[in-house]
């Protein structure tokens, strides 16, 4: 368990977390400070009363994202399948070059197997 220590609104709160999540957590208590002090410009004359208007400014955010989560699934749920032949992937062949080479690479493996299968039999005669 990793601790890690925030300074929020110019106090230092020690927090603990799990191993390897100090640097998000970081953020998250950058991001609470920001808007501490953001809700302390506001006109907020005391620590409580900006403690509390921060809280429902990020409250603010979470439904925000969650109707905007909400509106993107009703989207996908409502809308038309997609044609399976829109998602197929059609062979185009290949070039002349490519086709030349595929096929001197096959002979090329096709006489290294006739040699093993004769050195194989060569060895277990």
């Amino acid at each position: 368990m990793a601790e890690v220590n925030l300074t929020i609104d110019g106090r230092s709160y020690p927090v603990a977390c799990d191993d390897g999540q100090e640097r998000r957590l970081m953020q998250l208590g950058s991001y609470v400070d920001q808007r501490m002090r953001e809700a302390s410009v506001s006109g907020s004359s005391n620590k409580v009363q900006a403690m509390v208007l921060a809280s429902l400014m990020l409250a603010d955010e979470v439904f925000d994202v969650s109707e905007k989560l909400t509106q993107a699934r009703e989207t996908i749920q409502n809308s038309p399948p997609t044609n399976e032949s829109d998602s197929k992937i059609e062979y185009q062949g290949l070039s002349p070059n490519d086709e030349q080479n595929v096929i001197n690479l096959i002979g090329q493996m096709a006489s290294k197997v006739e040699k093993l299968t004769a050195r194989i039999q060569k060895k277990s005669a």
